[in-house]
């Protein structure tokens, strides 16, 4: 009975999540809500974290890893524009979530942790960075495809906004979208240098 009563209160949440977070900040792709729709965030946080899983902010998952709001996922795949046709990768710490919702949305998606080695993913028409990074992760643009693109957050002057990239001769070039709701993923952040 408690299970039952549990699981209610978490497809309440679920709900009121899509409704007063997602729809009313711009996100209204009816696959991208069916997607949030169909994946429990709760499973994704560690059981001490359940009762604030679909808080409008984000969620410590130990170990220095974050889950991002729900919004700035919904935020990412709006602007990504998912197909089925779609071979997704999603790097992150731990990026499972994420990688659900991408899941629903397209057949083929890669999981992967920051320090992984993505050349096994490869070609990738979409990547999805679960987090922020200063600078492009090496390799990166190797992985991708032909017109293929790259989702995360940016941290430009300290501040963290969604961009989208593509790969332009060989590298990566951004273009900032808007201000966003991302926890810097350490392995992507720029080399600290001294300057007088």
């Amino acid at each position: 009975m408690v299970l039952v009563q549990e699981r209610a209160g978490y497809e309440a949440a679920r709900r009121a999540m899509i409704d007063s977070q997602l729809r009313v900040s711009g996100v209204n792709d009816p696959a991208i809500l069916a997607a949030f729709a169909a994946v429990a965030r709760e499973d994704h946080v560690p059981a001490a974290a359940r009762a604030v899983a679909y808080i409008d902010r984000a969620v410590p998952l130990g170990g220095g890893a974050m889950l991002a709001p729900a919004l700035s996922h919904g935020q990412m795949l709006t602007a990504a524009a998912p197909t089925s046709d779609d071979r997704v990768l999603v790097i992150g710490r731990p990026g499972t979530y994420l990688g659900a919702l991408a899941a629903q949305l397209c057949v083929s998606v890669t999981v992967a942790a920051p320090d992984a080695d993505w050349t096994a993913a490869a070609p990738c028409s979409l990547v999805l960075i679960d987090g922020a990074i200063e600078v492009a992760p090496d390799g990166l643009a190797a992985v991708l495809a032909d017109q293929g693109r790259v989702v995360t957050g940016l941290i430009e002057r300290g501040v963290a906004r969604l961009a989208i990239g593509r790969r332009v001769g060989g590298e990566l070039v951004f273009t900032t979208l808007a201000e966003a709701d991302f926890a810097a993923l350490p392995e992507f952040v720029a080399k600290k240098s001294w300057s007088f």
